[in-house]
């Protein structure tokens, strides 16, 4: 039967990341909106994002999914037809409907498989998660609460049971179930961060803090966008502005929109001369702490001048993609210095270590120059002008320049006409 079931751990996670996220660590930035908070969409298996952290901790491995679902189907069709009182076929035919997503033929395949084998713990676990998909919360969780009876140590289905209790509402019940899918699985991060939003909606703050930090720590995204919240709300934790643009900072490496979108936020706030003084000042400040911060990193780099930039001594230490990546964290930080040494590696690369007009430097300035970084306005403004990497476009390249001195935006432009 094990075998039968191998693909029930990669459906499991797929169906989880469905689940709508309520969670007050989300608390409304201020003078903005109320953020929408949602779950992230469940991702294909061409996305370039990471691989979740939660499928190094799944009990079982996870094989890749076949190259062509509907031959696996025909394949399945097949040996259940010579085998059609098998509750192993049953079951991978209902994966395999799953997977094409047929969801009522993948809930009749595991009720056959039930009432060939009622006391199999896992077919009921297919089942209350295909239930889940189809939106039936409340067969999910007669039919997940039957597979931990079967079978208590069955960690997903403690997980499931939780998961389907907590979109119900009855948070005490989801939050019992993901301790004891911790119980059996204490490296399950994802059971870690699920239990942190359910136990803040319980305002049980300080305990939901800790797990959501070790959830982060381990490499969950969403985990790491609330830590940031947390950070700069103060909610279970001092108030750091510096701390949340870390988190923000590490969610955005794992694909986190909403924590670059926070991070757009705050540098918006930082450069436009229409919010008061005061805050623009704070949020500078928080920017240049957390570019300081990154030097605890590197013990062994020593720090010339307060004005350097870390990624920059980085590459003349040993050059390679990690100076690059520190560069970039930085810029996207406000730092300058980290700007001007990036615009140099855009326009030459590095050996054969940074292709000549990388991306990842152009997306950079593209988006710090949106939140209105003046120095990325002004090497934009080179780029279009020049076409350095890009279409030439004399007419963007004069948009960058729109709010600077007329002799500063002058000289750019005689520049870029090689005058």
């Amino acid at each position: 039967m094990r075998s039968g079931l191998i693909l029930v751990p990669l459906l499991f996670v797929s169906l989880i990341t469905r689940l709508p996220v309520h969670s007050s660590f989300a608390q409304s930035p201020e003078n903005g909106p109320p953020p929408v908070i949602e779950s992230q969409p469940p991702t294909d298996d061409t996305s370039p994002t990471p691989a979740p952290a939660e499928e190094q901790t799944l009990p079982e491995p996870i094989p890749p999914k076949p190259a062509d679902a509907v031959l696996e189907l025909i394949e399945l069709r097949n040996a259940l037809r010579l085998s059609p009182d098998s509750a192993d076929n049953r079951l991978k035919l209902a994966q395999a409907l799953y997977n094409i997503g047929d969801l009522d033929a993948a809930i009749e395949e595991c009720r056959m498989a039930l009432k060939l084998e009622s006391n199999n713990a896992k077919a009921y676990l297919q089942l209350g998660i295909t239930q889940m998909a189809k939106q039936d919360g409340q067969a999910a969780a007669i039919a997940l609460m039957e597979a931990t009876m079967l079978d208590p140590g069955l960690a997903q289905a403690h997980y499931g049971l939780g998961s389907v209790q907590y979109t119900l509402g009855n948070f005490s019940a989801a939050a019992q179930s993901y301790r004891r899918a911790l119980e059996l699985q204490p490296s399950f991060l994802d059971a870690r961060y699920r239990l942190a939003l359910v136990l803040k909606l319980m305002n049980q703050h300080q305990e939901a803090v800790r797990l959501m930090e070790d959830a982060a720590i381990g490499g969950i995204s969403q985990a790491q966008y609330f830590m940031g919240v947390a950070y700069r709300n103060g909610q279970g934790v001092d108030k750091d502005l510096s701390l949340a643009i870390r988190w923000w900072t590490k969610a955005i490496e794992f694909g986190q929109q909403r924590a670059a979108e926070s991070l757009s936020q705050l540098r918006r706030q930082a450069l436009s001369p229409d919010q008061p003084e005061r805050r623009r000042t704070g949020i500078i400040e928080a920017f240049r702490q957390y570019r300081d911060g990154l030097w605890a990193d590197y013990p062994d780099m020593a720090r010339k001048d307060p004005n350097e930039s870390l990624g920059a001594a980085l590459l003349k230490d040993n050059p390679g993609a990690k100076g690059v990546t520190v560069l970039l964290a930085e810029a996207y930080a406000l730092g300058e210095a980290a700007h001007d040494e990036l615009v140099g590696l855009y326009e030459t690369g590095l050996d054969t270590r940074l292709s000549q007009f990388d991306k990842r430097i152009l997306a950079c300035f593209a988006t710090t120059a949106a939140d209105g970084f003046i120095p990325a306005k002004k090497a934009l403004a080179r780029m279009y002008g020049k076409g350095l990497g890009i279409t030439p476009d004399l007419q963007k390249a004069k948009a960058m320049l729109k709010g600077l001195p007329k002799q500063e935006m002058q000289g750019i432009l005689d520049e870029i006409a090689g005058r």
